[in-house]
């Protein structure tokens, strides 16, 4: 609008100097003073072009602020956070997996408990070593299974609290100023995510393995009576 009126001006200026320009010449003198209308339609020019350049100038530096307030919210951190409830529900699923009872998951320990309860040489004791073991073979599947409703529990008793967090992440990332606060909301929203694939593969993992114990026992359990079957025949 500023541009429009000053050219409007410099048009207007400029046809009131050129009429008296034909009729006159180029210069004349009033009251004492030289007047050359060129010279003044000259100087209304400059003087348009200068104001037309301040007003560019202060239009740039608008949009400078403009773009500065928008880093600066960019910039701004997410004000809240899930992630130490997060590693909390973590640690209580770590926590019930460590817990387990009879063979832990630990390799070692597997190897030597199948050595002592499930393999050929848990057969070859007397009556009361192949009592005791069927024993331990019973309590390691129930333990096994045990664990695997406990880990279950766990992971239920997580939801609620992942339930929460997830509707905190999504009003802080809905009402986001800036692509920092955006962008954290999203990879808090990938942490839950990835929590509840830990715990997904946390109880696959209980419950295969009291499935596997359960069939340890029943292979070691054939096992003991072809073993039993055996000594009856050679005691008769």
């Amino acid at each position: 609008m500023k541009k429009y009126i000053a050219r409007v001006l410099v048009a207007a200026l400029l046809a009131s100097a050129a009429g008296p320009m034909v009729a006159a010449p180029a210069s004349a003198q009033v009251g004492g003073i030289v007047h050359d209308p060129r010279n003044y339609s000259q100087n209304i020019l400059t003087a348009a072009r200068t104001l037309e350049q301040i007003n560019n100038q202060i239009k740039q530096l608008q949009n400078q602020a403009t773009s500065l307030l928008n880093e600066a919210r960019n910039l701004q951190s997410l004000p809240v956070s899930t992630l130490g409830e997060l590693q909390a529900q973590i640690d209580q699923t770590k926590q019930l997996l460590t817990e387990a009872e009879g063979i832990a998951y630990d390799v070692a320990d597997i190897r030597k408990g199948f050595e002592q309860r499930y393999k050929g040489t848990a057969f070859s004791g007397p009556a009361s070593a192949l009592v005791a073991n069927a024993e331990a073979r019973w309590n390691d599947s129930v333990g096994a299974f045990e664990d695997a409703m406990k880990v279950q529990a766990g992971i239920v008793s997580n939801m609620g609290g992942t339930r929460t967090s997830i509707s905190t992440i999504v009003g802080a990332s809905q009402s986001a100023t800036g692509a920092l606060q955006a962008a954290q909301a999203g990879n808090q929203l990938l942490a839950i995510q990835s929590q509840q694939i830990a715990d997904l593969a946390a109880v696959m993992t209980a419950q295969g393995r009291a499935e596997m114990m359960g069939a340890a026992r029943a292979a070691a359990a054939e096992a003991e009576g072809r073993e039993r079957f055996r000594r009856f025949r050679k005691g008769n």
